[in-house]
């Protein structure tokens, strides 16, 4: 059952415990007071009125007190048993079920009224200390008067005396049907009370439809617009709208990987923990990839991801990503990643809305894929999906979680300034993918329209899929036109044969030169032994030349010492 609610109980109100209703209604019931619930058959009537009497015993030790006017207790808890509120435990202190229905072949002779009834409730209700009450139906039992004075009496009655015992009190009674299309006089019941719920259920387009609606709070404010909701595994979920400025997640700067890496280039660094991001494109431009891709990264940190693809089946999903390296069988087999084809033939935008915050939460998801968000609009659901697709974003963010939704467009290419669920002007970042025809060829060209706190590229980009995976091909462009294709990889390969040009002659310019260089080492090195061979012989001779100057010196002495001439 959920019970998930931040909404404590007040005062002067009493919580329902239904997610969504609590938050609409500012905390809950009139505490002490008398709320009537209207609605058509299979409304959710008696499902509220019982959720709300359950939660009450369970959440705030408020015991109840259910009297059934129409079916009988026993059908009334076993059609329950599936929402998980053992209402089997709660019979032996907190719960009391009344069977007040009239018996089919039963006639009314003279006038009767609920004073008895009232007074066995009364003297049980003072023994189990019950605070609150819930009368099912009650229009069943009245309508044995035949009397509309006596009606109007008799449903006095009743509320004064709900109000003398300051009790919690929840009255049910049918609208828009056939038993009641001569009744007006029940009308007055919505001015006697003090909150008023009208339930509808309708089709449109083939679509099942549910919504409720507030119509009166004396003393308090609440939300006046419908709220749609469904009735789930725990009962009625309600889809409240999370007030301004309450909650959310704490706002980061952490970067988490795209899952391609030329494209977190593109993006300053990845997306931003917590953001939500928006990847549009025609049919085939690549957006399920991206998405995959992110999902992949996202698993591969560890991250406990979910994938919700409303256009394949699992398996399908598996090998389609699988042919350009994205590998998800091995995250769906250890647990991390959680894949769920959905058809959204099978219900409303708004329930399927509340079936991925289950999954989320059943999951414990980081990350969320949902692949398109434009599936929800379907046929039945035009009226809806833009609340539905901003209650999507608004959760997503007070969670914490990183979502990536892709987008079906249908718009001629380059015209990518709305979506169908107007939910480009609610995400952080918005890609863009579309179709660029050259020369016969059709290439997949990306985009960032925008990034919420970051730079980000404005460049276009093909990009590029193939079984060695998915990535971004180099910006190459001529007469101000992005190159995709073909015009691309000749140009490339232009480039490549400039490059190997250009490489070659100043290879075959260096080895010149190196030649030149060692003719001139060469040259210098015959310089130099030419040059120590003059200076060789330059010595020689300089030595010769004292030798004999010596010599000179000395034959002319011993010729004075010959001549006896004195040495003076």
């Amino acid at each position: 059952m959920k019970t998930k609610n931040t909404h404590a109980s007040s005062p002067t109100k009493a919580r329902t415990g239904i997610d969504g209703f609590d938050e609409i209604t500012h905390g809950g019931l009139p505490r002490g007071r008398t709320t009537l619930l209207e609605g058509g058959p299979g409304s959710g009537k008696t499902i509220m009125a019982l959720q709300t009497l359950v939660n009450g015993a369970r959440l705030d030790n408020e015991p109840g007190i259910f009297v059934a006017c129409e079916e009988s207790a026993e059908r009334i808890m076993a059609n329950a048993t599936k929402f998980g509120w053992d209402l089997v435990a709660l019979q032996k202190k907190k719960l009391f079920f009344l069977d007040a229905q009239p018996n089919p072949d039963l006639v009314v002779s003279g006038s009767f009224d609920l004073g008895g009834m009232l007074a066995a409730l009364e003297a049980k209700a003072r023994e189990m200390k019950a605070r609150r009450f819930v009368f099912d139906a009650v229009d069943v039992l009245l309508a044995l008067l035949h009397d509309p004075m006596a009606e109007r009496r008799e449903m006095y009655r009743l509320h004064g005396w709900l109000l003398a015992n300051n009790f919690t009190a929840l009255i049910t009674a049918k609208v828009a049907g056939p038993e009641t299309a001569n009744r007006p006089q029940l009308g007055f019941m919505q001015f006697m009370v003090d909150c008023a719920v009208v339930l509808n259920h309708e089709v449109v387009q083939g679509v099942s439809q549910r919504n409720l609606r507030v119509v009166k709070y004396r003393g308090s404010a609440f939300e006046e617009n419908e709220s749609p909701f469904l009735i789930g595994p725990g009962g009625l979920e309600v889809a409240g709208v999370r007030e301004p400025g309450t909650g959310g997640a704490p706002v980061t700067t952490e970067r988490v990987s795209s899952g391609v890496p030329r494209l977190d280039t593109m993006l300053d660094g990845g997306y931003y923990r917590g953001a939500s991001v928006l990847i549009t494109g025609s049919p085939g431009t690549a957006k399920s990839t991206l998405s995959g891709a992110f999902a992949e990264a996202a698993c591969t940190r560890g991250e406990r991801t979910l994938f919700v693809s409303f256009d394949s089946e699992v398996n399908e999903v598996v090998r389609n990503l699988a042919s350009v390296q994205i590998r998800l069988g091995r995250f769906v087999k250890n647990g991390r990643l959680r894949l769920v084809a959905v058809r959204t033939i099978t219900a409303s935008a708004e329930i399927h809305l509340m079936r991925i915050k289950n999954l989320v939460r059943e999951h414990r998801a980081r990350c969320v894929v949902i692949d398109p968000v434009s599936a929800l609009s379907k046929a039945g659901n035009e009226g809806t999906v833009h609340s539905v697709a901003e209650r999507l974003v608004d959760w997503m963010k007070a969670a914490g979680i990183t979502l990536v939704c892709t987008s079906l467009l249908d718009e001629p290419v380059g015209q990518v300034e709305g979506t169908p669920l107007q939910i480009s002007t609610l995400v952080d970042t918005w890609i863009h993918l579309n179709y660029l025809i050259q020369s016969g060829e059709r290439n997949r060209g990306l985009s960032v329209v925008k990034s919420r706190g970051t730079p980000h590229s404005n460049q276009v980009r093909e990009l590029l899929l193939s079984n060695a995976g998915v990535t971004l091909a180099d910006v190459n462009t001529a007469g101000g036109e992005v190159l995709m294709g073909t015009l691309r990889w000749e140009k490339e390969q232009a480039l490549q044969a400039r490059r190997i040009e250009s490489e070659a002659t100043a290879k075959l310019k260096h080895a010149t030169l190196e030649s030149e260089e060692a003719e001139l080492e060469v040259r210098l090195k015959a310089v130099q032994l030419e040059l120590a061979a003059k200076r060789v012989e330059k010595d020689l001779l300089s030595r010769a030349a004292a030798g004999r100057s010596v010599e000179l010196a000395s034959d002319h002495l011993h010729l004075r010492d010959l001549r006896g001439v004195d040495k003076t």
